[in-house]
């Protein structure tokens, strides 16, 4: 392996990867994605779509998942920062409910690997951000769901700072609580 980094979250199957970066005087290099290392550090997946987005700060897109079609997912950021949330929404999980949060930038360089079966979504914290995310299913326009961002019972802490004015989509600001998810099963 040496090419990345693999660190586990204390949700199962949540992980973190960081690259080995090459880099002089000329700027660097990185492989964001090689398949072979990804299947030893046992995230053996076969990605079929690439999603890239840009917003700029206060945009919270989230928390989203896929209710027919799950998919598989590894984030990162190539320009701006943002902080990142998965929520585990698997039966029977034992971390059901919970969520775990990483700090994702151009300068770290970390990617988030979110498998099937958690609701997902992330602050932008820089003026703008461009945010390229590989999923293993397509995208079916009529399989989304979603979960409310400030959901008490779930209490993310995301990083608001002080002024910082939450941009939604119409979308995002109807959906319900992790209550009302558990209740629609």
């Amino acid at each position: 392996m040496g090419k990345i980094t693999v660190e586990t979250c204390e949700i199962e199957g949540l992980k973190i990867i960081t690259p080995t970066v090459f880099g002089d005087s000329r700027g660097y290099f990185m492989e964001s994605y090689n398949y072979n290392d990804f299947k030893e550090a046992g995230i053996d997946h076969v990605f079929v779509q690439d999603n890239q987005s840009a917003s700029k700060k206060g945009v919270l897109r989230g928390l989203h998942f896929q209710k027919n079609y799950p998919q598989d997912k590894l984030v990162r950021v190539i320009k701006g920062e943002v902080y990142d949330v998965a929520v585990d929404l698997r039966e029977g999980s034992e971390t059901f409910g919970k969520w775990h949060g990483v700090l994702l930038s151009e300068e770290n360089k970390k990617q988030f690997f979110v498998p099937k079966g958690f609701a997902h979504g992330f602050l932008v914290l820089s003026d703008y951000a461009e945010f390229c995310y590989k999923c293993t299913d397509f995208y079916h326009p009529n399989d989304e769901g979603g979960l409310m961002w400030n959901d008490p019972d779930i209490g993310i802490e995301w990083p608001i700072s002080e002024g910082m004015e939450i941009i939604l989509s119409e979308k995002d600001k109807v959906h319900g609580g992790i209550k009302a998810y558990v209740e629609g099963k």
